[in-house]
């Protein structure tokens, strides 16, 4: 009995090292939604029951009210009029919307396990006083009877987009913000990014019955909607039409509609039904085709690649304003070239499995959705087109624009809070797909391949840090990484290595290097004899605590390491000067050296 119950407490103790404990909350969403086609008004009803998994007692809750951000004077209005490169698509548009094209969001009555409670619209958030604590693993019933109103497409929700899709529903209800162990994340909208709390869906939605509707998660009436899923001939004696989905564990939902839409479906072997809904044209006819025909392409290998996708159906809407992801959906614009839309498609879809399935918070670090998503999807297309160039080297070039321009801010910087949309934008989609790619640099490409899985797996609906990211890829890879994440992540620190100096010493050949910048990396040099050969002169940092053993065929030698406290590092090549070709450092180009006017140098 003594061993049975030692390899109980073992098996149970090497879960919970796999599977780190972080408590989430969890939400049960049951909404019942009217929308009138014609004010572009909607009604509804809300039963959320919340339950409190954290070992606080909470007082107060909130809800995001999105849709306010579409009136003149919101922060959102105010932020776009004010920082010095606007989004053009929304530059000073909210503040000339008249009274019917604003967007509004409000509740109407709100109620506690039954007793009214207390409530304050204050612009994009709803602020709740409880009638009692809500303690701790304990659960509590909200009733709200809201309105809205649709706004103007503006930015990502809204009506009649610039293609013509009447309603794209992008955070358009109620919804209760985060709690998590670093308290409330009850940040107003300014246009950028968004946290949530994983639950159910069950959500009704009665509108004119000449409409389809594509959303999040999965029809329950199809019969009744009828194939495909409008049935005009059925429908035609009908004035409206409900259609009802359920979602299970996502952290949002959105949902679509047109008149004009057609419904399509591809199932992917071993993988989810993959469902499309666009209007037909000279122009989608031909590419959204080809871009159903290579589905089950792209997602058995984005599956392989970095872990499955855990959902059994995804939605692929044309609305929005360019593409923009959602749990088992997206929004796209649909009317561009067959390879643009391939690569928004790959892009969308693999924000489930880093914005949907591990949703680290958006709002404080972007980079770890953003970045890691333009990562994956920069090896997908590659892997698609058979393009045999470096996939990620486009991030490299923004962050050399960025730093160029003079722009550049911490990563650590709050989505919202950064000066330029400039700076923001390549420090979230550039810089932070750079994150893996110098890891695949650092630790050896197949090293972090497999650790980066490991990290998807471990991490699934846990919303993990850049520590647990960090933790994760030491633990698979055996190198210490913190100061790289430091500098990287939390400061404007650079690279800058060069050669100083290369010259005979007897029968071999002295190389001087210095270090020029303020960030360290690991340095291989790329030494090519006037025979031909080539050989890896490689100097791992002495506060990585391992050294790379992938270099390919190429052959390599070890030599000391390099403490980052050092300027200079001396070595010594066991051939004459003459025998030597070139000598040349960061010839992967993964090191993001700014100057490489100084990387190499040419025997003449």
């Amino acid at each position: 009995m003594k061993i049975i119950l030692t390899l109980t407490l073992l098996i149970a103790y090497t879960i919970s090292l796999a599977q780190p404990d972080r408590w989430q909350q969890h939400v049960d969403y049951t909404m019942d939604v009217n929308l009138d086609v014609d004010t572009h008004q909607y009604d509804g009803t809300q039963t959320l029951v919340y339950t409190n998994n954290s070992p606080d007692t909470l007082k107060t809750v909130y809800y995001h009210l999105y849709f306010n951000a579409f009136q003149p004077g919101s922060m959102m209005d105010e932020r776009s009029r004010n920082i010095e490169d606007p989004d053009s698509r929304v530059k000073d548009r909210i503040s000339k919307l008249t009274e019917g094209e604003q967007g509004k969001l409000y509740p109407t009555s709100l109620t506690q396990d039954g007793e009214s409670i207390k409530f304050e619209v204050v612009g994009t958030i709803l602020e709740v006083t409880l009638a009692r604590p809500i303690l701790p693993h304990s659960n509590t019933t909200f009733n709200m009877a809201f309105k809205g109103q649709v706004p103007v497409q503006i930015r990502r929700t809204g009506r009649d987009n610039k293609e013509g899709i009447d309603y794209s529903m992008a955070q358009w209800y109620p919804k209760m913000s985060e709690y998590d162990y670093a308290g409330w994340h009850a940040n107003p909208y300014v246009a950028r990014e968004f946290h949530g709390v994983w639950g159910n869906f069950d959500v009704s939605l009665t509108l004119n019955s000449r409409y389809v509707v594509g959303a999040t998660g999965i029809l329950q009436n199809p019969d009744e909607i009828g194939y495909g899923y409008a049935d005009p001939i059925k429908h035609k004696k009908k004035k409206s039409i409900t259609w009802r989905f359920k979602a299970e564990k996502v952290h949002d939902f959105v949902w679509a509609a047109d008149p004009d839409y057609v419904h399509k479906t591809v199932q992917v072997p071993d993988g989810p039904k993959m469902h499309f809904f666009y209007q037909e044209d000279s122009v989608t006819t031909e590419t959204w085709p080809q871009l159903m025909g290579i589905a089950p392409k792209m997602v058995a290998f984005m599956n392989q690649q970095f872990g499955k996708y855990p959902y059994s159906d995804f939605s692929v809407i044309q609305g929005g304003d360019g593409g923009m992801e959602y749990p088992m959906a997206t929004l796209i614009l649909g009317r561009g070239s067959y390879a643009g839309l391939m690569s928004v498609t790959i892009h969308e879809m693999f924000h489930s499995w880093y914005q949907g399935v591990l949703a680290s918070n958006e709002s404080l670090y972007p980079w770890m959705d953003e970045g890691f998503t333009t990562y994956a999807s920069n090896i997908t297309k590659a892997y698609l087109t058979n393009n045999t160039a470096d996939p990620q080297q486009r991030g490299y070039g923004g962050y050399y624009y960025l730093v160029n321009q003079n722009k550049q801010e911490p990563l650590t910087t709050h989505a919202d809070h950064y000066n330029t949309n400039l700076a923001h934008g390549i420090a979230a989609y550039s810089m932070g797909s750079m994150v893996p790619a110098m890891l695949e640099y650092i630790v050896g490409k197949e090293n972090f391949e497999k650790a980066f899985r490991v990290y998807y797996n471990t991490w699934q609906f846990k919303h993990p840090n850049p520590t647990d990211f960090r933790r994760v890829i030491e633990k698979e890879t055996g190198f210490e990484l913190e100061w790289f994440l430091n500098d990287w992540i939390g400061t404007t620190h650079r690279v800058n290595y060069a050669i100083d100096s290369v010259y005979a010493n007897g029968t071999r050949t002295k190389v001087v290097l210095t270090n020029k910048g303020t960030m360290p990396m690991p340095t291989e040099v790329y030494v090519t004899y006037n025979d031909g050969s080539s050989e890896i002169f490689y100097f791992p940092l002495r506060i990585m605590r391992n050294e790379k053993t992938e270099f390919g065929n190429i052959k390599h030698t070890l030599v000391s390491d390099w403490p980052w406290t050092n300027p200079t590092k001396t070595f010594i090549i066991e051939k004459l000067l003459g025998e030597i070709k070139s000598i040349e450092l960061n010839r992967s180009k993964r090191v993001p050296d700014i100057d490489s006017t100084n990387d190499s140098w040419q025997n003449r």
